[in-house]
């Protein structure tokens, strides 16, 4: 056995084709499972899909780059948990493509921004950050309130993250743009529907104040359900513990 192990040793070429083997084999078997997120992911009750508001917000958040600045990920660490809430669980950002857990905090952790503060706050804090936050050095995003949101897209958005996974139904998608004018408070006819598909806890409302659905009424509608939509109080880990 000895004899044949020197061989291996003493050829090169052989020893690099083995570990080429090895480390194939290895991360087949270390990366199969992930392409299957109900052995990854923990389920948790309340999570689901972003609204097409929600979403159109989502975008608006990704494209302006606010995750250069504020991380959505609070690790479990007592500190973290005692100024933001409960510790991130990785079943709140399933649905996010990309994930949003950023890399820095120059600003704070906003994964559970929802419902931290009003609507007429994030309007003011959108126009002049420093008029709501003295100390603030971020950078105003007034011209959001001046641009619609781009609605009319979002149902080929819903089409591309269904291909990622996310349970996006055909009805869903059929009705994408009167949802989010639904739940701007702009279609009061469609809120039936859209609490329908996307349940009862969905937050309807003029976010920004506007007669017409802005990216700043699409952003506020996204930074409101952040952190929301998981039951906390009913969540129990895998290994008892909270």
């Amino acid at each position: 056995m000895l004899n044949k192990h020197a061989v291996v040793e003493k050829n090169s070429f052989l020893m690099l084709i083995l570990i080429v083997v090895v480390i194939s084999i290895g991360g087949i078997i270390e990366v199969l499972p992930l392409f299957r997120m109900e052995t990854t992911i923990e389920p948790v009750k309340g999570v689901r899909p972003y609204t097409p508001l929600e979403l159109a917000g989502q975008n608006v958040y990704i494209r302006e780059g606010c995750y250069n600045c504020h991380s959505q990920q609070i690790r479990p660490l007592r500190d973290e948990v005692e100024r933001y809430g409960h510790y991130s669980l990785a079943a709140e950002s399933m649905y996010d493509h990309p994930f949003q857990w950023g890399s820095k905090r120059t600003g704070p952790d906003l994964a559970r921004v929802g419902g931290k503060y009003s609507d007429l706050w994030h309007v003011q804090h959108m126009e002049k950050p420093q008029n709501v936050v003295p100390e603030s050095i971020m950078p105003a995003y007034a011209h959001l309130a001046r641009k619609g949101a781009a609605l009319n897209e979002i149902a080929d958005d819903m089409k591309a993250l269904r291909m990622a996974g996310v349970p996006y139904t055909d009805e869903m998608i059929e009705n994408a743009y009167r949802d989010a004018l639904a739940q701007a408070q702009l279609d009061s006819d469609g809120l039936d529907g859209l609490i329908e598909r996307y349940g009862d806890k969905v937050i309807a409302r003029n976010f920004d104040g506007q007669e017409v659905t802005t990216e700043l009424d699409a952003l506020i509608a996204y930074l409101q359900v952040l952190g929301t939509m998981a039951e906390l109080k009913d969540y129990e880990p895998e290994g008892g513990r909270k």
